[in-house]
């Protein structure tokens, strides 16, 4: 079972609504750091190993500063993601670029960064040579399994998705790289998401242990890193269990022992890019009820909306919600828990069991510390909420503020209308 708490009384989050309008998310730097240790201390059994946060998780330098103080690399699928993870330090091969249909300019951005390349798609050796004149010194690939490897219901079927090579365009690609001069190598996947399965991470492991045994043998390419990506995902329902950071390590040395070792390719550095497990759970988006509606099902109106939290209503996720004082109440009302936009799906929570809620009462969503601010968006003009970091101290600071209509204005010509005939 998965306990979903909170970090603030419910007096400590009214005073804290005195100051900051809600809608906003709060973030728990104590619990992201404890966390991140112990996801260290799990996987330092092994020679090496780096964790590239992946920055589109939770996009705020704030939060990245943490992460690389943790030893947290950035794991980047754009320019500006790239100059978020150099301001917040993470310099170098610290910074994996895994990208695709990527600009030629991102690339020379990333090269010119001495970040880690890692291509797509085996069409993207000539395109990377021609942007930069030649190949980097180190490039990896990202292997895409198709019907070797079973997806889960988030990502879907690894041979149904645009990512990555084919086993067979994964030995060509390195020959070719090999052939024009590039010396190190690096080997990447990432088939599943929010998957709770300690064995699905220990057979993705097995799998690419096996294909860079291989492609030393059939290509003369030792690769010095292996990527499982991310994937590793989160108890967002209560019943759930969350992942054994442990367990999952034993595992994956076990067949680095068994496939690794006898290989010659020891040591072999182990990575991960997740970002879900280590903020998600240490996120809350915070929203007060505003209205109530009684029709054919019973609907609290909150002021935030999906335009601050797309997951449930993209894809029918589900996200704890709690009442903040009301955690012990009896769940005597079921609700649909809604937002102001035009759209039917703008729910955060369908047919709910809940206390009797009222007007003006604040509801915490739980485990939005990853894919939540960030994938906020401003259709029907609404404002992305702001940030909050609940420090070690205790003390709260604002790292992102709530937008303004003159920041949704800010791109457009309005001068420019004058004149204009439709």
């Amino acid at each position: 079972m998965s306990e979903k708490t909170f970090p603030l009384s419910k007096s400590q989050l009214e005073r804290l609504t005195e100051t900051y309008e809600t809608p906003f998310y709060l973030y728990d730097e104590k619990a992201i750091r404890e966390n991140m240790r112990r996801f260290t201390r799990a996987f330092s059994i092994f020679p090496a190993f780096k964790e590239y946060f992946a920055v589109k998780a939770c996009p705020n330098p704030y939060i990245l500063k943490i992460l690389k103080s943790e030893g947290c690399g950035a794991d980047c699928s754009s320019l500006p993601e790239l100059i978020l993870a150099e301001n917040a330090g993470m310099l170098g091969e610290e910074v994996m670029f895994t990208s695709n249909e990527t600009p030629a300019k991102e690339y020379v951005y990333a090269n010119l960064k001495g970040n880690i390349i890692n291509l797509d798609d085996i069409t993207h050796i000539d395109f990377l040579e021609n942007a930069l004149g030649a190949l980097p010194e180190l490039i990896s690939f990202r292997y895409n399994p198709g019907p070797l490897k079973a997806g889960n219901a988030l990502i879907g079927k690894p041979e149904e998705a645009k990512y990555g090579l084919t086993r067979e365009q994964i030995f060509e690609a390195y020959k070719i790289c090999r052939e024009r001069g590039v010396r190190r190598f690096g080997l990447h996947t990432m088939v599943a998401s929010n998957e709770l399965n300690p064995e699905y991470f220990v057979e993705t492991a097995q799998l690419l242990f096996t294909l860079a045994a291989e492609l030393k043998e059939k290509v003369g390419v030792s690769v010095e890193f292996v990527n499982l990506g991310g994937g590793i995902g989160i108890p967002y329902r209560p019943e759930q269990v969350a992942v054994d950071y442990d367990l999952v390590a034993r595992g994956i040395k076990a067949a680095y022992d068994t496939i690794v070792l006898p290989a010659g390719l020891d040591p072999l550095k182990l990575c991960w890019e997740c970002g879900r497990p280590i903020t998600g759970p240490y996120g809350w988006l915070v929203t007060r009820a505003l209205h109530q509606k009684h029709i054919y099902r019973e609907y609290i109106g909150v002021d935030a909306s999906m335009a601050d939290l797309m997951r449930p209503g993209m894809y029918g996720a589900y996200h704890e919600v709690t009442v903040s004082g009301k955690e012990e109440a009896p769940k005597t009302e079921t609700y649909d828990v809604v937002g102001s936009l035009c759209e039917n799906c703008d729910k955060f929570a369908v047919q709910r069991q809940l206390p009797k809620i009222d007007n003006g009462d604040l509801l915490i969503i739980h485990d939005a510390g990853a894919h939540g601010r960030a994938m906020g968006f401003n259709y029907n003009a609404k404002l992305r909420c702001g940030e909050l970091l609940l420090r070690e101290d205790g003390s709260v600071v604002q790292i992102r503020r709530k937008e303004t209509v003159e920041d949704y204005f800010a791109t457009l010509d309005f001068g420019g209308l004058a004149g204009f005939k439709a």
